[in-house]
């Protein structure tokens, strides 16, 4: 039976962000609310000691929180608001207002940690969810009600490409993005709340944060948050959903920190015994159902590189898509900076997107993971020094990389260019075009920042200068010179 306020608990221990409450009666149930210190201090009941007494996860500071002060029991979990009235709003872990606005207009109030969708309302067909974004579409299709990986360190567009794709979910789905932070910076949360803004995209957008400032039990639940906005715009509302996450591995520290707060022994370098269940009890809450679809794009942060790391295996294990953000495509100004060999997605079979799909998204990585090879033998002897058919395949090579570059609706104002979605058939039939060598004649900046290639100029501006991407003897990331032409030549690759 639930306890109120005339039998209240008692703190009897405070370790970080756990505490022992002790009732005098029959104890509360396990995941009930629970609240002390005038209610500024919010508990959730994590297991039963035995006696009357519980453990309890703090998503507070209990700083202030002494031995012996009183605890309410609220009769029930944590509930957040959920509805329309969501749009438009930056929240916390509780659903309270974070962006200094008055309180959510909810339609309902609903439990932040709830059962996965039930087998029998899942849906099993595999649909692609197109986004407009070229790279994607074409190598490394997301799955309508699949998970995505995006793997990418600062500074590489990370935050540009999450911006770009809940504009695409809003133009192109019309559904609604949420976006969920873990552990996120201060100056991280500001700086995505403001480019979210000025995209003109904030009033399909949806915003909860648990920053790297907060406890451990608020960074350990705000995912169970956001999974539950997106439920029910996907089931009440009947809308598609982008549920992007950032970033999933803090997720895994803030469970980490609250075993061992918790007294459970670490299990395989130093991770959590229930790292397993912890994240399947997120992830499985992703899915399909007839109608409407939460589709999650989650970055991953990979410790020290080591993808054989067990949080990232675990993590990998709920993945259908990987995108790679690569530094060296960056640095050459390969926007968006995909890496097209090392991003996969498990429905780039023919059964999924039918064989032309898949038979030109394999020929582009054969093309272009030769012209990786070749890159060093181009660097010491010269591009001249090729076979004829190596020289075609660099050229094509070259052609391909600067087509799958694209301008972003929400990056106008930043670099003057329009920003384009382009469809998947469109897409296609210009990487086809370049493989059979339609696009041999054309200089490569023609390809470079457009939708389709056919529709860029000359690579001139008004000015008759460049008008910028990568030039064909563009220096690559090591400093040497890649396909560059001998002196006096125009015919560079």
């Amino acid at each position: 039976m639930a306890n109120d306020a005339r039998d209240p608990g008692t703190v009897t221990a405070v370790r970080g962000g756990v505490v022992d409450v002790r009732f005098p009666a029959s104890p509360p149930a396990l995941h009930t609310r629970l609240e002390a210190a005038d209610g500024t201090v919010h508990l959730e009941v994590l297991a039963h000691l035995g006696g009357g007494d519980v453990r309890c996860l703090a998503s507070t500071e209990v700083g202030r929180l002494p031995r012996g002060a009183p605890v309410t029991d609220t009769g029930g979990p944590l509930r957040v608001p959920v509805g329309p009235g969501l749009l438009g709003r930056v929240v916390d872990l509780d659903g309270a207002p974070a962006d200094g606005g008055p309180p959510v207009d909810a339609a309902a109030y609903r439990p932040a940690v709830g059962p996965s969708l039930a087998l029998p309302d899942r849906t099993t067909a595999t649909e692609v969810l197109e986004t407009g974004v070229k790279a994607i579409d074409l190598l490394a299709p997301l799955e309508r009600g699949g998970k995505a990986g995006l793997f990418g360190g600062a500074g590489v567009g990370k935050t540009v490409l999450i911006t770009e794709l809940i504009h695409a979910m809003a133009a192109r789905h019309g559904g609604v993005s949420l976006f969920c932070g873990i552990g996120e910076r201060s100056r991280e949360a500001e700086a995505l709340v403001r480019d979210v803004e000025e995209a003109g995209v904030a009033d399909d957008a949806v915003l909860v944060f648990a920053q790297m400032a907060e406890p451990p039990g608020a960074r350990f639940r705000v995912g169970h948050t956001a999974a539950t906005i997106a439920e029910w715009f996907r089931d009440d509302a009947a809308r598609d959903v982008l549920l992007l996450v950032d970033n999933v591995y803090r997720f895994v520290q803030a469970g980490a920190e609250v075993a061992g707060s918790m007294g459970r022994a670490s299990s395989r370098m130093g991770y959590q015994p229930t790292l397993a269940s912890d994240l399947a009890a997120f992830e499985e809450r992703i899915g399909s159902r007839e109608g409407a679809a939460i589709t999650s794009v989650q970055a991953v942060y990979v410790p020290a590189d080591d993808f054989s790391d067990p949080a990232v295996q675990h993590v990998f294990a709920h993945l259908s898509t990987s995108l790679v953000l690569s530094r060296d495509r960056a640095a050459q100004g390969l926007y968006p900076a995909i890496d097209p060999l090392r991003s996969t997605s498990s429905l780039l079979h023919a059964r999924h997107v039918g064989a032309r799909h898949a038979r030109i998204a394999r020929e582009v990585r054969r093309t272009l993971a030769t012209y990786q090879d070749l890159e060093d033998v181009i660097a010491m002897l010269g591009f001249e020094e090729l076979s004829r058919e190596d020289r075609t395949t660099v050229t094509r090579a070259r052609r391909l990389e600067r087509y799958l570059t694209q301008p972003f609706r929400v990056t106008e104002a930043f670099t003057g260019r329009e920003g384009v979605s382009v469809p998947l058939a469109d897409v296609l039939d210009d990487c086809e075009a370049i493989l059979a060598g339609e696009a041999d004649d054309r200089p490569e900046r023609a390809l470079y920042m457009v939708g389709r290639w056919r529709d860029g100029d000359d690579g001139k501006g008004t000015d008759g200068e460049a008008t910028g991407g990568p030039a064909s003897n563009a220096p690559a990331s090591d400093g040497r010179a890649t396909g560059a032409a001998p002196a006096g030549r125009s015919g560079a690759p």
